[in-house]
């Protein structure tokens, strides 16, 4: 297992190398965790729309199994509000985890640690 750390450091750059990083390692049937602020309603609505809400402090866990349409969801997603953060994502964590590899992005995408197992996703994150 190797792990990496990715910190987003140019507030201006577009979501693409999010969403690249999370096509190349989320697929269908993967166990995911979205967790978003109590007041993220409306983020909190669409997240529960693929898994099991449960209430955790000041933030809310959504747990479930990748399905296609969250997938599309999670690549086409545009946040506009980025007054805070330059969102990649309009979830404030999401986790992915498979037999291969744990992905955790935190603080709306501008943070990545992913644990990698096979030789070639280790290969595909040294040359992005």
């Amino acid at each position: 297992m190797k792990r990496f750390a990715v910190q987003m450091i140019d507030g201006s750059i577009s979501s693409d190398w999010w969403k690249t990083i999370m096509e190349h390692f989320t697929n269908v049937g993967d166990t995911f965790e979205i967790r978003c602020w109590k007041e993220e309603l409306s983020e909190i609505a669409r997240a529960s729309l693929y898994g099991a809400a449960i209430d955790d402090k000041n933030e809310v866990s959504i747990k479930g199994i990748v399905t296609k349409e969250l997938l599309e969801e999670l690549l086409t997603d545009n946040p506009e509000d980025k007054t805070i953060y330059n969102k990649m994502t309009s979830f404030f964590t999401v986790n992915i985890k498979n037999d291969l590899y744990d992905i955790w992005s935190e603080h709306y995408g501008t943070e990545m640690y992913l644990e990698i197992a096979a030789a070639k996703d280790i290969a595909f994150l040294n040359r992005s």
